[in-house]
């Protein structure tokens, strides 16, 4: 049942050290409710029309940025560059890249607009979010050589990062090397990132030197460093960044600490963690929203529930509306806790506020029932909390079921709820372990015609293989009887026979003939 846990708070998984280090380098992408800011503004239906009201209302891509700005002239009205600069920033934030671009394409063709390197910068990311890695490469090809400097280079470098193409990444770093354009951290900081998500942890050394050697490390660089102890469980390392940090008097933030304490608790070290977390308290602020669920994610962890309940409290006295991820990250310290009425309570709260209807909250208290062996209570938390409230169930939400009747032995259901997991994706990232769980219970009771509809349903989402024939073969020889056509049927399927199908066939070959096999 380990599974569950897994699957159903994937999507509120503790904030990882890597996901927390990150966020210390990039905004959020999209404003957290309640948070102020131009869409939200625009949005209330108050107050003067302005062009930004205009550009952050076209939701749907389909529209255009450009006819817009072109009726804002023809009004009569002045059009100013740090006016679209900012409107472009919070497209970015909204993730309306399309929109965006659209801007910064017609500020190119406007005389009276003069640009730099940054505007190209932004342009050059905007390009590569839209259309692709070889699209911004050629933008960068066509700038003027005046405006290839250092924010333009940059702006590429992130992108091969963000590709993770660490040959073109190295490659530009030392043409930026040889035109002066590292005299600053961020470069670096995007080679740490690179090569702690390509896992090439052996190049951090190198990179740390060269970036003392031309400038000096940020909090972000030090962020990043600890990020990498964590994915090593190197806590040595990581106390000697923490006073390197203090030396240099790089003011560490909340990132810094809630790294810290993570790695606290990998080892056990609870004291240390609880004064860790409380120093990352004292650095969180309204500015920094996603904090506040770190904070509740690691006083779960150090099993302190009368702290979470106080941050709990201080994030619904401080925001306005809290949103589905933040509803997500109490619901499931409460299950970690064992408060599963108290998760519940939460719940009820988010039906209340929530608009959404995402599965991913409620599937939490549906693992909870299901891990803790309580399927009348998951079915009719399913029927009545889920279907009849019109929240579809996703992919994680039929796989719990279908977990939770297996363990149960109740074949028709597992069948049916197995089929509908695969069947509410558009392409199944195949689950062994829940095939496997599948066969296995098929196999104990000898039901050849439950594997082969199993077959049939796999084969149709594109997942058969040597194993899936394998497995349907042993549940045939649990049943005493013989398939027919099996190596036309593998053959057809283009899968391979190995040693361990030719001697199940061989072993069936001595039984009688399937009832099931002869339909088919």
């Amino acid at each position: 049942m380990l599974r569950l846990g897994r699957r159903s708070l994937a999507a509120v998984r503790y904030f990882s050290a890597t996901a927390v280090a990150e966020a210390s380098k990039v905004p959020a992408s999209s404003p957290a409710p309640g948070a102020i800011t131009i869409a939200t503004r625009k949005n209330t239906g108050t107050g003067k029309d302005t062009l930004g009201r205009r550009l952050l209302s076209l939701v749907y891509t389909k529209r255009s940025a450009v006819i817009t700005i072109k009726k804002w002239k023809e009004e009569g009205h002045v059009v100013r560059k740090y006016e679209l600069n900012r409107i472009v920033r919070e497209l970015r934030k909204l993730k309306r890249y399309k929109h965006a671009l659209e801007v910064c394409e017609w500020m190119t063709l406007q005389q009276d607009i003069k640009l730099v390197e940054g505007d190209y910068a932004v342009h050059l990311d905007l390009i590569a979010k839209v259309r692709g890695i070889n699209s911004a490469e050629k933008f960068f090809e066509d700038l003027p050589d005046q405006m290839k400097g250092q924010p333009t280079c940059t702006a590429l470098l992130h992108t091969y990062v963000q590709h993770k193409d660490s040959s073109k990444a190295e490659a530009l770093m030392a043409k930026m090397s040889e035109c002066g354009f590292l005299k600053y951290p961020l470069p670096f900081n995007h080679m740490m990132s690179l090569y702690i998500s390509n896992g090439q942890l052996q190049k951090l050394p190198g990179i740390l030197h060269e970036l003392k050697k031309n400038t000096s490390p940020d909090i972000v660089t030090y962020n990043l460093w600890l990020t990498a102890c964590n994915s090593q469980n190197d806590i040595i390392t990581a106390e000697k960044i923490i006073l390197e940090l203090k030396k240099r008097k790089v003011d560490p933030d909340w990132v810094t600490f809630s790294l810290l304490t993570s790695l606290y608790l990998k080892n056990s070290r609870h004291e240390d963690a609880s004064l860790s977390v409380k120093e990352m308290e004292k650095r969180v602020s309204k500015k920094v929203r996603v904090a506040y669920s770190s904070i509740i994610s690691l006083y779960t962890s150090l099993g302190k529930k009368e702290y979470v309940d106080r941050i709990w409290k201080k994030m619904k006295s401080t925001f306005r509306k809290l949103n589905d991820a933040e509803y997500n990250c109490m619901i499931s310290s409460m299950i970690k806790l064992n408060e599963l009425k108290e998760a519940e309570n939460i719940y009820t709260e988010w039906e209340s506020v929530s608009i959404t209807g995402d599965s991913r909250v409620p599937n939490l208290i549906l693992a909870a029932y299901i891990n803790k062996n309580e399927m009348k209570m998951a079915e009719n938390f399913f029927e009545k909390r889920m279907v009849e409230k019109g929240i579809v169930p996703s992919y994680t939400s039929w796989e719990l079921l279908t977990y939770g009747y297996v363990h149960e032995k109740e074949m028709d259901k597992v069948l049916e709820c197995f089929k509908k997991a695969i069947g509410s994706v558009k392409k199944w990232d195949p689950d062994e372990k829940i095939v496997r769980k599948v066969y296995g219970m098929l196999e104990e009771y000898g039901n050849v015609e439950g594997a082969e509809q199993v077959l049939v349903t796999l084969r149709d989402a594109g997942y058969v293989s040597t194993e899936i024939y394998n497995l349907v073969l042993k549940t045939y020889v649990k049943a005493g009887k013989m398939p027919l056509i099996v190596g036309e049927r593998m053959k057809k399927d283009k899968v391979e026979l190995n040693d361990e199908t030719y001697q199940l066939i061989k072993v069936t070959s001595k039984m009688c003939v399937s009832e099931v096999s002869t339909h088919l």
